[in-house]
Formats: C-alpha cells, structure tokens, sequence
C-alpha cells in the first residue's frame, strides 16, 4: 500500500470510530443527556480531553470525558440550555465554512439569551509577526509543541497552519469576531487568557474571544 493510500485508509478508519463513539454515546447515554438538559444550567467544556473541568458537562471523543461526542455532529442537547460554551484549541481543527458555521449553530441554538460563548485559538497574527520578526522568545516557548525535525521558522510556520493536517483554518482577531458576527453573536471581543479557563502553557500563542448570544 502507498504512503498516500496509508494516510487517506487511516483517516478513515478514525472518522469511524469517532462516528461509533458518538452514535454509542447518543444510544446509551440518552436518559443522562436528558437530565442534563432539565437542568437548564448548563456549562459545556468541547474538546476537553482529558482536563476536566469541575461543574462542567466536559465533551470530547477521549475516553476521559463526560460525554464521548463529535462536535462536528447534531449536539444532544436542548435548545437554550446552556449559558456558557467554551473550547480551548479545538476551533481551528473544524472545516471552514461547513464545520465551523455547524459549530457556532449549535452553540447559539443551546445557549440561553444572554449565554456566553468563550474561544481561545492559535493567533494567526501573533505567528506571523513572530515569524517576521525571528521571534527568539516566541520561538522558544513554541519549540515544545513542533514535531522532531522541525528546525526552521518556515517549520514552525508550518506547523501553526498544518499540525500534521489537523489544523484546518487560522484565525486572527478580525477573523474570529466576523465569524461570530456572522453566526448572530454579539459582542465578540477579544480577552486576556484567564487561570480560569486557560492553560498557562499556551498564553504565549493564544487568542481568546467571548461572544453573547442576544
């Protein structure tokens, strides 16, 4: 089998297994999501891995979490439940306009009037200035996340749009808010990084922006 053969075969076979992950997560879970949902109160944490958040519903296709759901999918919870929606460094891995316009649907439809949608991405802009300035300090803080190899600043560069085909779109302030705009949002704004939701490690990289939900 050729390389490319290799690659396109494995994605397949980790689109189907998330695919059963999910569909398993709606049949045996459905009375918990329900409950969830009456609570009216919810806080969602996407894309959360394995850092759980205490008093969060956390979602992600790792084993760790709450649910094992795939945002990319109908969220199975009831419209204008929740009042906050947060996702650290899962945005850039959606498909633009497809999977990201699916994303920001969902979450306005679950969130409540006045709920709060809080992104954090890598910054487009602070890469790129990091980029044409050779950015030592940028550099060095970032040197942890490159793959073996990547030696240059055009492989750094790389990497923030690429990470091995993961990364799918690259966003900047400008960007970002339009998006949320255009999703009905408002009040889309960027922020300082917060111990409260943020992991420190990616301060240095990081842009976060709240939205409302009118």
């Amino acid at each position: 089998m050729s390389a490319p053969l290799r690659a396109a075969w494995g994605r397949l076979k980790l689109e189907l297994i998330v695919a059963y992950v999910h569909r398993r997560t709606l049949l045996t879970r459905r009375s918990a999501i329900a409950a969830l949902g009456a609570r009216g109160a919810l806080r969602l944490h996407l894309g959360s891995g394995d850092r759980l958040r205490a008093g969060w519903v956390n979602v992600d296709i790792h084993p760790a979490a709450d649910l094992r759901l795939d945002v990319r999918r109908p969220w199975p919870f009831a419209d204008g439940t929740a009042i906050e929606v947060y996702a650290e460094h899962l945005f850039e891995h959606l498909a633009w306009p497809g999977e990201t316009a699916h994303f920001l649907a969902e979450a306005r439809r679950v969130l409540a009037n006045g709920g709060t949608l809080r992104l954090s991405v890598p910054d487009l802009a602070r890469h790129v200035r990091a980029y044409a300035a050779h950015d030592a300090a940028f550099r060095a803080d970032f040197a942890p996340f490159l793959p073996p190899g990547a030696t240059t600043w055009g492989d750094a560069l790389n990497h923030h749009f690429r990470q091995d085909g993961e990364h799918l779109y690259a966003y900047d302030a400008e960007t970002l808010a339009e998006r949320l705009h255009a999703a009905g949002f408002t009040d889309a704004r960027a922020v300082p990084p917060s111990r409260e939701y943020e992991q420190a490690s990616r301060d240095f990289e990081s842009l976060v922006m709240t939205a409302r939900r009118p």
